[in-house]
């Protein structure tokens, strides 16, 4: 296996036991090594959500929808990040698409109504919707 790969592997793992600052370190390492590389970009975004670094999370689903503009899980995170920096309509408009993209994700479609409704879920599992969205 590649360094890189050993990287983001070891990213994903930090992730799934809950340790998103750790997380970063490998996963901006294997993103020096492999830029394009839009599962890294993904992981590091989720990984940047849940320490609350709402800019970085941005500009990594960003570029993910530069790399793949019909990636519906990318604008459904960069409105997650868009939402958590008060930029409430240009979040919705990523929601739409993510719904639009994927119509079955009911999860989607529901946080389209909850952004009307002050919702504040500190911790959406962005990595859990992911699974669940990928299936």
């Amino acid at each position: 296996m590649s360094e890189t790969y050993d990287l983001y592997q070891q990213g994903r793992d930090h992730l799934k036991k809950g340790r998103a600052a750790q997380a970063t370190v490998a996963l901006e390492k294997a993103k020096r090594r492999e830029p394009e590389k839009a599962s890294i970009r993904e992981a590091l975004g989720i990984a940047y959500l849940r320490i609350q670094r709402y800019e970085e999370a941005e500009r990594e689903f960003r570029v993910m929808l530069d790399l793949s503009p019909a990636d519906h899980y990318a604008h459904y995170a960069l409105g997650r990040a868009l939402e958590k920096q008060g930029k409430q309509s240009e979040a919705n408009g990523h929601y739409k698409l993510a719904s639009s993209l994927r119509p079955e994700n009911e999860h989607y479609a529901s946080r389209i109504l909850n952004l009307d409704r002050d919702d504040d879920d500190p911790d959406d599992s962005a990595e859990a919707e992911q699974d669940a969205s990928h299936n």
